[in-house]
């Protein structure tokens, strides 16, 4: 068959269109892509996240400690780590520390905030309230005393605490005026419908610790509504890990590393907080 034939010129003619018409869809196509792909890109950049508080913020419990946060226990494995990891923000600092209460945060937190910052997450008031004492009590002493050492920690709690909460997140608003502040609070730390299968401490010493711990976070919602941040409350998150569970993200007590005793463990940080202050942080 005799083949088809065209003008050289008409040809060539033919496949500059072509070859701009190709050169036009990519030109589209890539720019589309960049629109599409820059607010993520644009969104991480903007995020300037300073973490603030005590150890369940650090990470005591959850092994990985940055050995430049000396006493502090910072781990690797703590929310605020594990959430900077994952989202990518512009800056990132975790300043939690091991047994801070608010008057450490005001005293040497509060520096690593900035007019810049735009998120800032905190756990704090449990050393205030001296849960860690109260703690070593109920597993030392009988319940009678148990449980006195629990009220007396409610009755700071209810009375003198609120102050305190106010002050730290008013001056976490003065420094930090752009960003977003989030609150977490405490887990349960026991399954109560578990107890009765469950050595160690009596029913009664975990039903008041877990009411002591509810105290507080009802005390951490309060401060939070009144200063416009958000609260996070992770009781249900950790629902069914408490302690007495079979698959529990809290330490018990561990005559091994007394320190861990009532925190989360790495699990507890990466399914229990991580995904309550991802929520929240949006």
């Amino acid at each position: 068959m005799r083949a088809f034939s065209l003008p050289f010129f008409t040809l060539m003619g033919w496949l500059v269109r072509i070859s701009r018409v190709i050169f036009g869809v990519a030109v589209l196509a890539s720019s589309a892509g960049l629109i599409v792909a820059s607010p993520a890109a644009n969104a991480a950049s903007l995020v300037h996240y300073v973490a603030l508080g005590d150890s369940y913020s650090s990470g005591v419990g959850a092994g990985d400690y940055t050995p430049s946060s000396g006493s502090c226990d910072r781990s690797t494995n703590a929310y605020p780590e594990q959430w900077a990891d994952a989202n990518s923000p512009a800056s990132f600092v975790s300043v939690a520390c091991s047994g801070a209460t608010t008057a450490d945060v005001l005293s040497s937190q509060v520096s690593a905030l900035s007019a810049s910052t735009t998120l800032v997450s905190i756990t704090i008031g449990g050393n205030d309230a001296g849960f860690s004492t109260v703690m070593e009590t109920c597993v030392l002493a009988p319940t009678s005393v148990c449980l006195s050492a629990v009220a007396a920690a409610e009755a700071y709690v209810a009375d003198e605490l609120p102050a305190s909460l106010d002050m730290t997140l008013q001056t976490i608003k003065d420094d930090a005026p752009a960003a977003k502040i989030v609150v977490l609070g405490y887990p349960d730390l026991y399954d109560l419908s578990q107890s009765s299968s469950c050595i160690g401490l009596s029913t009664a010493d975990r039903t008041a610790l877990n009411q002591g711990a509810g105290d507080l976070d009802s005390a951490l919602g309060t401060a939070a509504a009144l200063e416009h941040d958000t609260f996070v409350d992770v009781r249900s998150e950790f629902a069914g890990h408490e302690i007495c569970d079979s698959d529990s993200w809290l330490h018990s007590v561990d005559i091994f590393s007394l320190s861990s005793s009532y925190h989360p463990t790495a699990a507890g940080q990466e399914l229990g907080y991580l995904p309550a202050f991802t929520v929240a942080a949006g």
